[in-house]
């Protein structure tokens, strides 16, 4: 019940943060969004994914989204206050065009996951040959005793590396970005 729960606080956090005009509220919503997401995570026993999205997409993804948000208006421009002008028309037309796209991909996604496994279903293969892999072998080959730490160090050090450096330009980007003169 509590999965639904926060499943329909994360479809309202989303229609809100878009149907919003106000840049720094969306901003908000999309924070309080990654918090659920945190919880999410955290309640599919992914407690270091819950850490990252915590940190990552509450914490410092906010905190730039508010900083670039002080160099530009806090509103959208409002495209209906000249009343229902070619603009418009053609705003109302590219918005249907998007939702037209979101729903194609929400659909293939969809499609996609009707021949996964059930959620912690203990036959399926990852469960059979990659999880029993890594109890057995994790501290024969890395030292490491917490497997978690040892996956995502040593297995996976490289992509953990990828990600690392991806946020860091990111956050660097953002912050060259507001240091420069108008």
């Amino acid at each position: 019940m509590i999965d639904i729960i926060l499943l329909l606080f994360l479809v309202i956090c989303g229609f809100v943060a878009v149907a919003m005009n106000d840049l720094l509220s969306t901003t908000i919503i999309l924070g309080a969004y990654s918090l659920i997401m945190a919880i999410v995570w955290t309640r599919l026993n992914a407690v270091d994914v819950a850490f990252t999205e915590a940190s990552v997409g509450a914490g410092i993804t906010t905190v730039l989204i508010i900083a670039a948000l002080s160099r530009t208006q806090r509103m959208e421009a409002q495209i209906l206050a000249g009343g229902r002008s070619k603009k418009y028309e053609k705003y109302k037309v590219k918005r249907l065009l998007l939702l037209m796209v979101i729903l194609v991909t929400g659909g293939i996604l969809m499609y996609g996951t009707i021949d996964m496994p059930a959620f912690g279903n203990p036959n399926d293969p990852a469960n059979l040959h990659v999880v029993p892999r890594y109890i057995k072998k994790t501290y024969e080959e890395t030292g490491v005793v917490n497997f978690v730490t040892a996956i995502l160090a040593n297995y996976r050090g490289y992509d953990t590396l990828g990600e690392t450096s991806v946020i860091f330009t990111a956050g660097l980007s953002v912050i060259l970005l507001l240091r420069r003169k108008k």
